[in-house]
């Protein structure tokens, strides 16, 4: 069947794409080449964070679709070669198109299942962004992946890891959702949890550099590091979450007794120094909302205890305040940040009574 096509630029990358394609949300299969225009800001994210990391580098796109993803890579970060491959012969036909659109000499385009391309070669970064879980294709991207390389994944069965769906969630991850204000921060740990204990059966470890949540979607990037002591620190950073809606006491523990939500990673969503290093400029099709982003997570607080502005105005009875001025109020007190996941969420390790009173605080003055 051919397929009308259009031709669209994103950041400075022209690629043909189907007439008809999703505009946003997680988009349906539909019978073409599966294209999705909201990704655009997760493919900046890719740019950002592979020109920061400034080496040369093999990478694979192991569900490329259209190849915008791909095509991206090779077209705006220096020093790579990509491999876009696709199982879908439409898929592969269209990518090689976009290849020649785009006069492009460091892309390989096959046409295979990923698992038979990852037993076969390795890569410096193995990217995957399939439609819905990640989950059946963790081993082979695992495989696929050289000592110290990175792996970037996408998940968009959101529902299920936040809690939505929680049968799934125990069968496809093997952990319990939390459901409620903080199930996005509990999905996105959840996903990392699952990938780290993957990669110790492989006696491997990671550390994350890049994790957040996004429109409809998680994404995480992490550094693989290989032997049976790395992948031990990593099984340490996992561990289970409390959270108890009567009295909004939460906790994280190694100890699932009293913990019932999880597994799940408790340690850094980001790297510091590749947080750094990455940039908001050079022709992104959404720069102005990867600067606010980068603003965020760089300054992020590394704790999984977070908190909604709602749920502690339901809880205490009392107005909303501006949460610029609940966060200062918390920083002067000796923790606060802004979530990421949320406009309306906070990070902070103060005790529950002291962010309580920072609030009331707060909400006090606003009334004055």
């Amino acid at each position: 069947m051919k397929v009308d096509r259009i031709i669209i630029k994103e950041g400075s990358t022209s690629f043909t794409v189907p007439r008809e394609h999703s505009q946003k949300g997680p988009g349906s299969r539909g019978e073409s080449v599966f294209f999705n225009r909201q990704m655009a800001f997760n493919r900046d994210v890719s740019i950002m964070f592979l020109r920061s990391l400034d080496q040369k580098m093999r990478i694979v796109d192991s569900m490329s679709a259209t190849g915008s993803r791909a095509l991206r890579i090779a077209n705006e970060v220096p020093s790579v070669s990509v491999v876009a491959n696709d199982i879908d012969p439409r898929a592969a036909k269209m990518i090689e198109d976009n290849v020649r659109l785009n006069g492009l000499n460091n892309v390989t385009v096959t046409n295979e299942d990923l698992s038979c391309l990852l037993s076969r070669e390795v890569f410096d970064y193995v990217d995957l962004d399939p439609f819905g879980s990640p989950m059946p294709f963790f081993h082979a991207s695992i495989r696929g992946v050289k000592r110290h390389g990175i792996l970037a994944l996408t998940a968009t069965d959101t529902a299920v890891l936040a809690g939505a769906r929680r049968r799934k969630c125990e069968r496809r991850y093997m952990a319990r959702p939390l459901s409620g204000p903080i199930c996005h921060e509990a999905g996105l740990r959840i996903l990392l949890g699952s990938l780290g204990r993957e990669l110790a059966r492989f006696d491997r470890g990671m550390v994350p550099l890049l994790s957040f949540y996004s429109d409809h979607y998680f994404r995480v990037h992490v550094r693989c590091l290989a032997g049976a002591a790395k992948a031990d620190e990593t099984l340490e950073q996992i561990g289970w979450m409390s959270y108890d809606r009567k009295t909004l006491r939460r906790s994280v523990s190694c100890d699932p007794e009293e913990h019932p939500y999880g597994p799940m990673w408790l340690g850094q969503l980001h790297d510091p120094s590749t947080l750094n290093a990455m940039r908001s400029d050079e022709g992104l099709e959404e720069p102005r909302r990867c600067a606010r982003m980068l603003e965020l997570w760089r300054e992020e607080l590394n704790t999984p205890l977070t908190y909604e502005v709602s749920e502690l105005s339901s809880f205490l009875k009392l107005p909303t305040p501006p949460i610029d001025r609940l966060i200062r109020k918390l920083q002067e007190n000796g923790s606060g940040s802004r979530n990421h996941i949320s406009p309306t969420a906070f990070r902070s390790t103060l005790p529950l009574e002291k962010i309580l009173e920072c609030y009331r605080e707060v909400v006090e003055i606003d009334n004055l």
